[in-house]
């Protein structure tokens, strides 16, 4: 099929209440456990895809920048699985930008593959169900999937590469929560997300950290159906200790705490006692996300503020409501 046809895609970062850490299968992205998380209306990349008979390789711009190597190579390991889907021969010109920290623990690849998905799928002028372009995006990024679907959204573990997909369970309308991250490092992590959910079978606490994997997502979807912020806090600071808890007994060990990421967890649990409906959770990086309902959302961001920002480390507080799902812009 020869093309010359070019989209833009938007997609929103997420953040996981049940996280997702460990394969089944590596090429494919099979987690070892579903997961559930909540897109981010204010953390966003967006992507253009040009499929061009002229190129003899892909080309990446990211951020303004142009890139080779390991970064060049990921995207074009996942254009291949488009371009044979699509049965399309081109090569493509690739441009794509984040509004926040990227590689920092804030789900930079969620949204930077289910944008690039859509955008090389609608560029090649085809359309896909939004289950199968969740199937496609996980390819590239396993918490990609979950940036394809509006709102809060379930990751089915599933058995093979059809019924390991994702869908919304409620919409963006259905709980007003807000994500106040307070940032802590804007580093590119040393040790990626791939590499770790390589490593997390040789933790010794990987297999109890799965056995109760279902049943906390159950929880959590149960205390998003009825709103219930107390249940549904306790569930998600637990699952994302369990996380970091395999994390740090890999081998070899991953470290992504920083001191002010103990410092923020220890305050966010005090505020909760005092009655402020706030929890945090961490996905592989040392920021903290701290979860909360928007009624609460400006007292809790006002003692965020309130911290010794220098004594504590935090460098920036971003912050996000519920997000849609992935889109085309043009």
């Amino acid at each position: 099929m020869a093309t010359d046809r070019q989209a833009t895609a938007r997609a929103h970062s997420n953040i996981a209440f049940i996280k997702y850490w460990g394969n089944v299968d590596d090429d494919l992205r099979l987690p070892a456990n579903p997961s559930i998380s909540m897109n981010l209306d204010a953390l966003y990349t967006e992507t253009t895809v040009t499929w061009d008979d002229s190129l003899s390789a892909d080309m990446l711009r990211l951020n303004d920048q142009p890139e080779s190597g390991g970064a060049l190579e990921r995207v074009s390991r996942h254009l291949d699985i488009v371009r044979q889907r699509l049965n399309i021969s081109a090569s493509a010109r690739v441009a794509s930008r984040n509004n926040f920290p990227m590689g920092a623990g804030i789900a930079s690849s969620a949204s930077a593959f289910a944008a690039l998905t859509l955008a090389a799928v609608t560029a090649g002028g085809a359309t896909l169900s939004e289950r199968e372009l969740t199937t496609l995006a996980r390819r590239g990024s396993g918490s990609a999937s979950r940036s394809i679907p509006a709102g809060f959204v379930q990751w089915e573990a599933g058995i093979d590469h059809e019924t390991s997909y994702a869908h919304s369970v409620a919409a963006p309308e259905h709980w007003d929560l807000t994500d106040i991250v307070a940032i802590v490092s804007a580093d590119h992590k040393a040790v990626g997300s791939t590499h770790g959910h390589t490593s997390a079978g040789t933790s010794d606490l990987q297999a109890g950290r799965l056995r109760g994997a279902s049943a906390r997502l159950e929880a959590v979807r149960q205390a998003i159906a009825s709103r219930d912020f107390r249940a549904f806090a306790e569930t998600v600071e637990h699952d994302s200790n369990l996380m970091h808890a395999v994390m740090m007994t890999s081998r070899p060990p991953l470290f992504y705490w920083h001191p002010a990421s103990l410092t923020l967890m220890g305050a966010v649990r005090q505020w909760r006692a005092e009655g402020l409906d706030v929890c945090y959770t961490l996905d592989a990086g040392p920021n903290v996300h701290c979860i909360c309902t928007t009624a609460h959302a400006p007292e809790v961001r006002r003692r965020l503020e309130a911290l010794d920002i220098a004594a504590e480390g935090m460098i920036d507080i971003l912050q996000a409501g519920v997000g849609g799902g992935a889109q085309v812009l043009d």
